[in-house]
Order: C-alpha cells, then structure tokens, then sequence
C-alpha cells in the first residue's frame, strides 16, 4: 500500500484548495493521536457491507478484514458484520430504517470502529454517525479518490483507495488483441453501473477513437448476451457491473457478466478480480483480500491510539491462464509482472520430486542393467574360455588314454588284418585247384569284407578319440552302445591282464545327449583304473563289471566296479581332486577330466566301495526323453 498525499487527492483543484487539505492532514494526524490509546475493555469493530452477502467483492474483502483482525489482536476483539443490501433496497426510507435499527441494536456496545466497506456504507455511516456509532473511528475502503471528494469527509475519517482504472484494463486488452477493431463496453441500469460507465466514457475518451466503440447499457440479461454472441471476433469487449438490467432484475455483476461471457464471441476483460473464473481473461485489478487487510490495519492502529493516513492499494494485472488458452491469446504479450492465475503447471513444476526420483531410480536401474549386461558378457567369455580350455583338457587326456591303450588298440587290429591275411591265403589256395569251389570262396570274400569293415570302424573309433574339435559335438546316443564299443577296445587288453569283463543292466536304449566322445572316454578312464586298481589281487579274483539302471528322477546310472582294494574312505572324496593319484605313473587328471565332463552335461560322478570289496565310480546323466 502507498499513503495518500492528500494534496494529489484534490490535485486539480486551486493550490487554496490543496493547501486546505494540508491542513485538513495535520488536523487528522492530531485527531488520530487523541484516539485512546487503549482500551479498558475487548475493542469492538463494526463492518459495514453494503449489499448482501452474495456480493463477492466486498464479501472477500470483509474476509479478509475479519482475519488480519484476529490475526493483529490475537483474538481480543468483537468483529460485528451488518449488510446493508443497498442494491435491492436503496430506498430512503429503507435507510432510515437500517439506522434507527443499529443505533438501537448497538446502543449498549458501541463499536470503537467502523470499517465501511465500499462507497455507500461510508456515506450511510456518515449520515447517522452521531446517533450510531458517536465516538467510533471510520476508515473505509473500495472506491477511488475522486469519489471522496464530493463526499466532504470529517477529518478523522481515512482509508484505503482504490483506483479501478479502466484504462489499464484496456491497455493489457489491446497488447493481447493488437488486432482488434471493435471495442465494446457492458454496464448496467443500476446507480453504481451509470456512474462506472460515465467514468468509463471519461477515462477511455481517447483510446476509443482508435476503435469502433459500442457502449451496451441499458439492456436485458437476456439483450446483453444476445449481443455479445454477436460481437465481431476482433472484438475488445470490457465488463463493468451490472448490478440491475434493464428490467429492475438484480444481480451479482460476476455472475451477470459469466452469462454473458458464457457465449460470448469475443475475450471480456473487467476491473475487477472476482470476475476471474467466471469467463473474464482478466484486468489490471485491485485484489479485494489486499484491501480487506489494508483497511484492517488502519482500524487495529486506530483501535491501538496510533496515528493512521489513507492510502492506496496496490494493482496488478491478472489474468485466467485458461481463457487466454481459450481464445488464443499470447501469455507473451502480457504486461511484465502480470499474475496468470489457474496455469497448468508442468510435469516438471506439480512433481519434481516425483519426477526425480522417477529419473534417480531409471538411472539406478539402467546402470544395474547395464552392469548385469557387462557382467553376463564377461561371464560367456568366461564360460566360452573355460569351454576351450576343457576341450582342450579332454582332447590332451584323450591322448593320453588313446597311449595308454595302444597296445590293446593294435591288438585289436591285428585281429582283423591277421584274419584278412589267413582269408586271403586261403582264396588264392582255392583258386589254384582245377575245380575251384566258388561258394567257399564267396563265403571267404564276405569273411574279408567282415573284417575289413570291423578294421575300420576300430580305426574311426580310434581318430574320432583323437580328434581334437573347438565345440561339442551335441549328440543323442545310447549309452549302452558307448559301453559296449569301450569294451571293444579295452577287450584285448582285460583279456592280457586275465580280467573278467561282464556288462549287467537295463535293457534297451538309455538315450543321453551329450558328446558320445565324451562320455566314451569317461568309461576308459573309470575302466582303465578299475583295472589298474586289480594289478595285485589273484588273476581268479580280478572281474571288472559295467552295470546300468535307471533312477527314479529320470537319470541313467552307470557304475563300474572292480574287485580291487578299494579306496580309502578318506580319500573317497579327495580321488576327484587334480594331481590326486595313486599310480607311479600317473598324472592326476584323468579323475578331474571325467568330472568335468559329467557335469558339463548336467551329471554328477562320485567314487565308493564295495561291500564285499574292491571300488565302484558311478555316474548319472540326464536322459535325453522321459521314459
């Protein structure tokens, strides 16, 4: 709020005159010092409305009187509220009626002030002070300067002005619609809306010869919105009040002015703030909370015997960010500083804390996904690594097996060579007789062809063993033929160390996939140990036994027992271990190898021993189809 020099009030007038008012100043500053400065008893306030409650101008105002006075007094005060209800009832007779009512009505608690509350509750009060409210303080609040000066107020009567300059209201109008060539004024039939239009006519004089100028008044409810849904587009139309139509119909004006503005065909502008949310753009206004508090403060230091002054209330320009949306008007051709009351707020401004920590948590997550990825590649690589370096691992054991059982490999192949070469002979002896017998000869042919395709297969078996490959061969098979063919090959070498072989189990195919290969030198690795393990029992004693079955959780178990020493029970675990051996001669891999095998293809091995003696490895793999 700014003070009111009284010498502006009155500027246009004789300097006689606004040395006057100096004076008239000096004598309200001491009046205002010869106020009590305290008051024995709870200070009482009166405000005075006046229309009736619906009125939300001074409604709001009163409001906010009503709070910055508690607020101030903590409580200690009696705030009286009386309406007047001058629109409907601005009959003399009404008002002397209105005053004889609160002169008795207050007669025992006469208020200490008297907040008047717009123009009429000022003159009303005024005109029926002495017997109503005699030794009470007035300040008033809600019209301009120039409507104090025909009023002719005692010198202790001050407040808060207000300047409801119309002109301003029209120049934010013209900065949004540079375009418009219509300007449109609404006023009302009432007293109030005459004189508001004749200040309108004044203040706009010259801006208006810029436009086509239309002045609706005088007018229905029912004619002003038929006009205004008529107006040209490029139209600046400017709402006043409207308190009574044509008719003699009262209304509230921000409601008079949302029928019109309901339909209307071009943005409405007005001067005042509550025509806000109710289909007005928006205006230079005086917010009525801010004068409501305004005055407050004069009647609290009244009421506290310190000095008071008039002054004026600040104004502002605001407008409804929805109603700009609505007709397409720039926020950016707004006055600097202009309030945009009712703007959607951004994501970023209703829920920044929402939104970063919306942001903080993705971030989290990309950064755990992206090291879960970083992680996953790593560990393939790894895993691919580690694979190499098995088939490696396996292909140098399967080396290392195949020399091992080289003697029992040639032994094998000189079975069917030494059997070719016998056939051979034989045929040529045949063929030199004179009457050569040719079925015989046949039948030594097939026999040669036997053993050259047992020679062979003895021959792939044993490069398929020494292959070395980069990948596994995925395959499906049947196990009892990976335990048939190793015993092929370790046949000859059982029969030189006088060992009993015999192959006990399940019937039919146990199909498992996995790198037959593979699986195959785990048998000759378990086998050959087996046999090795019965070195130093009786040549009668020594058997080697394969023996499969089927588990109950869909596995094939295949265990291959010898009748050696057995092992010790500490070492049952321990025999899986690398470099653990117990051989002269070995290299402590072969055990190692086969487990890595086995549970390459989801297997599991582990070692025991025989009740009746000697030692059992066994191993489980998963079938390839459920039985």
């Amino acid at each position: 709020m700014t003070t009111v020099p009284r010498w502006k009030v009155r500027s246009s007038r004789s300097a006689q005159q606004s040395a006057a008012l100096c004076c008239l100043l000096v004598l309200t500053f001491f009046a205002s010092a010869a106020f009590p400065a305290e008051i024995d008893r709870v200070p009482r306030v009166l405000v005075l409305y006046p229309y009736d409650e619906r009125v939300a101008a001074t409604t709001a105002a009163g409001e906010a009187v009503r709070t910055r006075l508690l607020t101030a007094t903590a409580g200690r005060i009696d705030i009286f509220s009386e309406f007047l209800d001058l629109s409907r009832f601005p009959e003399k007779t009404h008002l002397e009626r209105m005053a004889q009512y609160l002169s008795e009505k207050y007669a025992d608690h006469r208020p200490d002030v008297v907040i008047a509350l717009g123009e009429e509750s000022l003159g009303f009060v005024l005109s029926n002070r002495a017997r109503m409210v005699p030794a009470a303080r007035i300040v008033f609040a809600g019209f301009s300067v120039s409507t104090v000066e025909g009023m002719g107020l005692p010198d202790d009567v001050v407040g808060v002005f207000t300047e409801f300059r119309i002109a301003r209201t029209l120049e934010m109008a013209r900065g949004l619609q540079p375009d418009a060539r219509h300007l449109v004024i609404i006023g009302g039939s009432a007293d109030f809306d005459r004189s508001w239009l004749a200040t309108a006519r004044a203040d706009l004089a010259e801006i208006a010869k810029d436009y086509e100028t239309t002045y609706l008044e005088d007018l229905s409810i029912d004619e002003f919105t038929e006009r205004a849904a008529n107006l040209p587009p490029d139209s600046i139309v400017l709402a006043l009040t409207i308190f009574k139509d044509s008719t003699g119909r009262n209304f509230i004006p921000r409601e008079a002015i949302r029928q019109i503005a309901r339909i209307s065909s071009a943005p409405i502008y007005g001067p005042y703030a509550t025509y806000i949310d109710h289909g007005v753009v928006g205006g230079n206004v005086v917010t009525f909370e801010s004068l409501g508090a305004a005055v407050a403060d004069l009647a609290v230091n009244a009421i506290r015997g310190k000095p008071i002054k008039s002054v004026y209330a600040q104004q502002s320009f605001v407008v409804d960010a929805r109603e700009l949306k609505r007709w397409g008007l720039s926020p950016d051709r707004l006055p600097p500083g202009t309030e945009q009351k009712y703007q959607e707020k951004t994501l970023w401004e209703e829920h920044s804390l929402t939104v970063v920590t919306v942001i903080a948590v993705i971030a989290a997550q990309g950064a755990v996904i992206a090291g879960l990825l970083v992680e996953r590649r790593r560990r393939r690589a790894a895993e691919m690594e580690s694979g190499v370096r098995l088939l490696e691992l396996v292909h140098l054991n399967q080396s290392a097996t195949a020399g091992a059982l080289s003697a029992s490999i040639a032994h094998e192949l000189n079975q069917p060579l030494g059997a070719i070469r016998s056939n051979a002979e034989a045929a040529e002896l045949l063929l030199r007789g004179e009457v050569p017998d040719l079925d015989l000869i046949r039948q030594i042919a097939a026999d040669v062809l036997y053993d050259v395709q047992r020679a062979g297969d003895i021959i792939q078996r044993l490069r398929s063993l020494l292959k070395k490959r980069v990948e596994i061969d995925w395959q499906e098979f049947d196990l009892n033929d990976a335990i048939r063919s190793s015993v092929q090959i370790l046949g000859s070498e059982a029969e030189r160390r006088n060992i009993a072989v015999s192959v006990k189990g399940g019937e039919g195919a146990l199909l498992v996939r996995a790198d037959k290969v593979h699986i195959q030198q785990v048998i000759l690795n378990l086998a050959t140990n087996a046999m090795d393990a019965m070195l130093e029992v009786a040549a009668s004693d020594r058997r080697l036994v394969f023996q499969t079955r089927l588990t109950r959780d869909a596995k094939v178990e295949l265990s291959i027992s010898d009748t050696g020493r057995g092992i010790p029970s500490e070492k049952l675990v321990g025999v899986f271990e690398v470099f653990y051996t117990t051989k002269p001669a070995g290299t402590g891999l072969g055990l190692p190898i086969a487990r890595m095998i086995v549970e390459t293809y989801a297997g599991r091995i582990w070692a025991d021993n025989r009740p009746e003696g000697g030692a059992v490895l066994s191993f489980v793999l998963p079938l390839a189809r459920s039985v």
